[in-house]
Parts: structure tokens; sequence; C-alpha cells
């Protein structure tokens, strides 16, 4: 037995126990509507028909089709995920391996750069308006709001893109020769 029969169950022998006297009409015409309010509650059943069933149906989230060229592995991803799933949470559910760090669109970790298709991505602070513009999209944040073929990118990259303009010089250049000469230091 369901909960939601439990409690039906409990409710219609609550009913049956008021006491007769003049108002055992209008006693068991309460108790019957709790019980027909309480089994609707998760079904299809239509409360404006007074517990008629109502061919409604649970409304349906569109799937997209989603590829990802993971151009470090060298493998390519086909999936399908819901418009309303993070791109990176779902893939993950389906176990599919893709770069991230953070899960929240602040890095460019899981950074792509999007061939065709649409992505929703609201709360990716990680790249700029100017970025998105321009195709690049955060898959840990990204919502597909069509089917989508992207591309995973370097994350300096995607990194110097968003933040390079603020340093002066440049990316720093790693000087092997003087590592080697401090780490011999120690």
């Amino acid at each position: 037995m369901t909960a939601a029969s439990a409690s039906i169950a409990s409710l219609w022998s609550l009913s049956t126990s008021f006491p007769a006297n003049k108002n055992k009409k209008k006693n068991e015409n309460i108790a019957s509507r709790v019980i027909c309010r309480t089994s609707q509650v998760g079904t299809g059943v239509d409360a404006q028909t007074n517990g008629a069933s109502s061919a409604v149906a649970a409304p349906r989230v569109p799937m997209h089709k989603v590829t990802v060229h993971d151009t470090k592995r060298g493998v390519v991803h086909h999936f399908q995920v819901p418009e309303d799933e993070y791109i990176l949470h779902y893939a993950e559910s389906q176990d599919i391996t893709l770069p991230f760090a953070c899960r929240h669109g602040c890095c460019t970790s899981c950074a792509v750069r999007i061939k065709s298709g649409e992505i929703r991505q609201p709360e990716a602070l990680g790249i700029s308006a100017e970025l998105k513009a321009k195709g690049y999209a955060l898959l840990c944040v990204g919502y597909p709001s069509s089917d989508l073929v992207v591309e995973t990118q370097d994350e300096d990259e995607v990194y110097w893109l968003q933040f390079g303009r603020y340093f002066a010089r440049g990316p720093i250049e790693r000087d092997d020769y003087a590592l080697e000469l401090a780490m011999a230091d120690e």
C-alpha cells in the first residue's frame, strides 16, 4: 500500500466513524471531498471535475543532441541532454568524462567553442560577454537550447583571451634554466 492510498484509507475510516446524527450526510460529503482532494495529489486527476480523470500529462522537457569534440583526449562524445539540465552534469550522469574544475562557471577549465547550435549560460562568470558573443561557452553552467556541436578549448588560451588585456607584458614565458638554478640552490 502506498502512502497516498494509506492516507485515503485512514480518511475513509474517519469518514465512516462520524456520529450518526442529523448531520451524517453533511459529514460524509465533507469526508468525500477530503478523500477526493488527497487522491488528486501527484496524479493526473483534475480538481475541477471532482475526481474525474483527465489526460493531464506532465510537460515534457525538450532533449537536444550534444556532440563534444574533446581535443585533448582525441575523443568525440555524442549524447542527449534535456534543455533544463547543465551539459556537464548530464554528461557525467551518462559516464562521459569532460574537462572541468570549479563546476560553478568561474574558471575556464570546461570552456568550449560552439561550432553549431546554441547554449544558454546565464551563470557563466568565467567568460565575458565578448567571449560569449565570439562563441565560447562553459559546459558546467551551460544549458543546450538546440542541438549542439562544441569543441573543447585549451584552458590557458581561453584564460588569456578573458584576462590577457589586463596584464601589461602579456603571458609569462617559463625560463627552465632559471628554474633549474633556483632548484639547485635549495
